[in-house]
């Protein structure tokens, strides 16, 4: 099993939101690294951090699961989508999704700031300036360590 963060913004997609309809497709991914860890390196039984960004706070709000293998993203020929890409035949997609179900909702937000003073996440991902990225993996340790901050038995 692997482990992984994936980021949304609460205001367009929230962990509540995947609590009320799940499983659901996790759309929208356009960057070819998150791209290639969707269709090369995820695998259903995978467990990520839902990852509430561009929020107050911005941080973990839950755990869900990775249920399906990777498929085509339909929000790629869709010409009313935020997500269209008109570079992307039908023959040959670009883009590809997982589709996520919901676990668990935490009581409350993991905070940024708390995973960056957090001993043993200083290699973490998501604290290190720059990342951008709106997926990334997670070790096993890092995993059992945010769990933890959460009241959570890893």
């Amino acid at each position: 099993m692997k482990y992984w963060l994936m980021k949304s913004e609460p205001d367009v997609y929230s962990i509540d939101d995947l609590a009320a309809k799940s499983p659901a497709m996790w759309e929208g991914c356009r960057n070819y690294t998150v791209r290639n860890f969707f269709r090369d390196a995820m695998s259903p039984g995978d467990l990520a951090f839902f990852y509430n960004s561009n929020s107050d706070p911005i941080g973990v709000a839950g755990v869900m699961k990775i249920v399906s293998e990777a498929y085509p993203d339909p929000t790629q020929f869709d010409p009313n989508s935020h997500y269209f890409d008109p570079k992307s035949p039908l023959d040959a997609p670009r883009w590809v999704l997982r589709d996520v179900a919901f676990v668990e909702k935490y009581a409350r937000i993991i905070s940024l700031a708390e995973l960056r003073t957090t001993p043993g996440l200083e290699q973490m991902q998501v604290t290190m300036r720059g990342q951008r990225l709106s997926v990334l993996p997670v070790t096993e340790d890092e995993w059992k360590i945010v769990t933890g901050l959460a009241g959570i038995r890893a």
